[in-house]
């Protein structure tokens, strides 16, 4: 398999094989499901090998000058172009990249279910864990860049950079991936338009522009000083808010009941992220516990048992406070949050 043609003919369990076979001795294979190609590069690239059409491509219609591809059958782009797109990369790289080509995406997401639980029992290559990002190619268009849930603002911004625009998408397999391994991603375009059609078509030299900014990314990750962007997870619903960490998520939604956004922000703003720790401590009158299951969490899981004590006592030192107790809080105050003397030293006065 050479040429793009390549990949829009085969059927999905043709293809599979074809490609274990041809990374025999680099591979984890969970047959019907998966198949990930171990790399040295920190950077994960995922593309699905099934199509929406019914039909094995018979026949492929180019135009004059080759660039477009179409197909009486549907071509497959969706997303025969992000297979061809990873294995091109991979050829391309000195510094390998991690692939991972799943099944039935179209079908639900099948494949990158049972990753995600092969990487949440730790059956996976511990090489995962040093991945820094997630690069999907399974989007129309040639400069689309979709985020999904994760809310990495910095990540953002670095895709940006490559000349991709940020748009709307609804869900691909990295909506799964990306907050299991707790890695930032972005799935780009791929070349295709007007998928799950008979009129879907690929334009190629799309397709090889967006190859060249991959390849860009992946020799920028081999670099010592990329960072590993995070997966932040965007909460939604309460206006234009920072992301939130993954790992406090669940606690920023339960602090909604009590503060403002607004309060929450500027909080945020001024002391970090730890400082909602004490926040629900100053409501409820107990430490808040943050627990990260196995279930949706990575093969990383973990559990934290916060204490007030370990919020940095830098975030409370000589703060004023008015002295009534209140902070603009909505809820009322458990008896067993403490002395008024105490909470103020657990929690600074907020002017919204």
């Amino acid at each position: 398999m050479k040429k793009l043609e390549d990949f829009v003919r085969p059927s999905q369990r043709s293809l599979f094989h074809q490609l274990k076979k041809r990374y025999f001795g680099s591979t984890v294979a969970c047959s019907g499901k998966f198949l990930l190609v171990k790399g040295q590069a920190p950077v994960l690239l995922v593309a699905h090998l099934d199509t929406v059409h019914r039909e094995a491509v018979k026949t492929i219609c180019l135009s004059e000058d080759g660039n477009i591809l179409m197909s009486p059958q549907g071509i497959g782009g969706d997303d025969r172009c992000g297979v061809y797109a990873l294995v091109k990369l991979y050829e391309q790289a000195s510094e390998k990249p991690w692939l991972l080509f799943t099944c039935d995406e179209e079908t639900g997401a099948g494949g990158a279910k049972a990753f995600v639980k092969m990487y949440m029992d730790k059956k996976l290559p511990q090489g995962l864990g040093n991945i820094k990002c997630i690069i999907e190619l399974d989007r129309r268009g040639k400069r689309d860049a979709v985020y999904y849930d994760c809310g990495n603002e910095d990540f953002e911004q670095y895709i940006s950079s490559k000349g991709f625009e940020t748009a709307d998408g609804t869900f691909s397999d990295i909506s799964l991936i990306a907050p299991a391994m707790e890695v930032a991603a972005v799935n780009l375009s791929a070349g295709y338009y007007f998928a799950h059609t008979q009129h879907e078509y690929i334009n190629r030299s799309h397709l090889e522009m967006v190859l060249g900014k991959v390849g860009e990314i992946i020799r920028d990750a081999s670099e010592g000083d990329f960072p590993r962007y995070e997966y932040i997870e965007q909460i939604y619903g309460y206006g234009a808010l920072r992301a939130v960490p993954k790992k406090y998520a669940g606690l920023y939604e339960i602090l909604l009941d009590c503060y403002y956004p607004e309060e929450l922000e500027e909080y945020r703003e001024a002391y970090g992220d730890e400082i909602l720790m004490a926040l629900y401590r100053y409501a409820f009158g107990v430490p808040y516990n943050i627990k990260q299951e196995n279930s949706g969490k990575g093969s990383g899981a973990h559990e934290f048992d916060w204490k007030g004590s370990e919020i940095s006592q830098t975030a409370f030192a000589d703060d004023s406070h008015d002295g009534t107790g209140q902070t603009g809080h909505r809820g009322q105050l458990s008896e067993s949050a403490g002395t008024e003397s105490e909470i103020d030293a657990m929690v600074p006065a907020v002017s919204i």
